[in-house]
């Protein structure tokens, strides 16, 4: 096995998978993706690389947010908590890595679902080098309180 790829920043977008989405919007009806681009926006109103996610204001939209894995994630988790403090709702596909200190900095203060297994994005042959979490920001929720583990539909 090469595990090279397990420390690689080859890519930093990996395709929501689909199946993946869609669970989640039938749970929250989502209204806002902010981090997509013509191809690959889960919702009609989106922000992409152009219109620069990090910069709008995410008002009280049910967000969707499939972030950037590279060196952006730390900014893209603060802007998720950020506008969760004024009023919207950020559900967040991110890898799970607890070791960070945008872990313990942000996530730690949201909704914990750990994905049972390892993902596999949109178009890739193989499953993600990584373990993934929806991490869930909402206004008023500013503690840890919650961790589950979350099974895909149909697993």
């Amino acid at each position: 096995m090469d595990t090279a790829v397990h420390f690689s920043s080859g890519t930093d977008m990996w395709a929501t998978p689909r199946g993946l989405f869609e669970q989640l919007d039938r749970e929250f009806h989502f209204t806002l993706d902010v981090c997509a681009n013509a191809e690959n926006a889960k919702c009609v109103n989106f922000f992409g690389r152009v219109e620069n996610g990090l910069a709008q204001d995410w008002g009280v939209h049910i967000c969707w947010m499939n972030p950037p894995y590279g060196d952006e994630i730390p900014a893209w988790i603060e802007k998720a908590y950020t506008a969760s403090q004024h009023g919207a709702t950020v559900v967040c596909l991110i890898p799970s890595r607890t070791d960070t200190a945008w872990w313990h900095d942000f996530v730690m203060h949201g909704e914990i679902r750990f994905i049972k297994g390892r993902l596999r994005f949109g178009g890739a042959e193989h499953s993600a080098p990584f373990p993934s979490a929806i991490v869930i920001f909402r206004l008023g929720q500013d503690k840890p309180h919650r961790f589950q583990q979350m099974e895909l539909d149909g697993r």
